[in-house]
């Protein structure tokens, strides 16, 4: 018996896969999608973003409808947050909060940066390890990500914040962004307060700055964008890191470990279970943040 050939499936046919059409335009069938609410949209939709396109209605902070959105149907970002009017509001004002830290640290006393850093006398000098976070002065796990003295450091940490922080704050959301940030320097404080020697005073933002990274690797795997880029810029900041001196490198990997896990459960959390997963996982670094604070206080004491 003889056998026809099978050829592809027409267009019509139940086994045909189309692509699906724009959500504002239906007949028109698109493989593009809103970077904030994953809607299709066609080409006379899409609006250039920093990343990605996104539609008409995200662009504008509003429904198909011109209204404000229902809570179940608003748009939300690719991590599933909230759609702000100024994506990029809370990376400016933790730029502004370093900036505004620093004008105080050249106006002000010695004693006010030696109050801010992370163990607990500046400069550097020999001191009792029970001073600073060992005597209970844990605050200091928080002022030392926002604290710089020199001109270099502040630019090159607030440089790099911008042109990293702008587009995560963008895909997260600023309930989800803040979070990444605020746990990606405190591991990265507590991993320097574990490893350095108790007589080294550390100062910077150096580990939420690696904390966002690490996120940004996980964002671009999430969107299946080239890494190439991200992964030459964070392999200079590795060999500076590792290569001069008095660079705190515990910061630095500390904030990158915590920053790569975070955002990879910020962005690659199941929909159906995406704040327990997002925010258990913001928990649990929290208390690895404050076990190892604790065994490390309960050395020097």
């Amino acid at each position: 018996m003889d056998h026809a050939a099978a050829g592809p499936p027409d267009a019509g046919s139940p086994g045909a896969q189309s692509l699906p059409g724009c959500y504002r335009h239906p007949d028109r069938e698109t493989g593009i999608r809103c970077t904030r609410c994953e809607r299709p949209i066609c080409t006379d939709c899409m609006v250039n973003a920093s990343v990605g396109f996104h539609c008409p209605d995200c662009a504008a902070g509003r429904t198909p409808g011109g209204g404000p959105a229902p809570a179940a149907s608003r748009p939300r970002t690719l991590a599933g947050g909230t759609v702000a009017a100024d994506p990029h509001l809370l990376t400016k004002i933790l730029i502004g909060i370093n900036v505004a830290v620093f004008i105080a640290v050249q106006a002000l006393p010695d004693s006010f940066l030696a109050d801010l850093v992370l163990i607990g006398r500046w400069p550097p000098a020999p001191y009792l390890p029970t001073e600073g976070v060992a005597e209970g002065e844990w605050y200091r796990l928080v002022t030392t990500m926002f604290t710089h003295q020199e001109i270099w450091h502040v630019g090159f940490n607030m440089i790099t914040l911008w042109f990293l922080g702008a587009p995560l704050e963008e895909a997260l959301g600023r309930a989800r962004y803040l979070a990444l940030y605020l746990l990606s320097g405190l591991a990265g404080s507590v991993l320097a307060y574990l490893l350095e020697s108790p007589t080294t005073a550390t100062l910077g933002a150096s580990g939420a700055i690696f904390g966002l990274f690490g996120a940004t690797a996980a964002l671009m795997r999430r969107r299946n964008a080239d890494m190439r880029p991200v992964v030459i810029l964070l392999a200079i900041s590795l060999i500076f890191t590792f290569t001069r001196e008095n660079i705190s490198w515990q910061a630095h990997l500390g904030g990158l470990v915590a920053g790569a896990v975070i955002g990879y459960a910020m962005l690659q959390a199941p929909r159906e279970r995406r704040s327990l997963v997002q925010y258990g996982t913001c928990a649990l670094v929290l208390l690895v943040v404050v076990g190892l604070t604790l065994l490390r206080t309960a050395q020097l004491t």
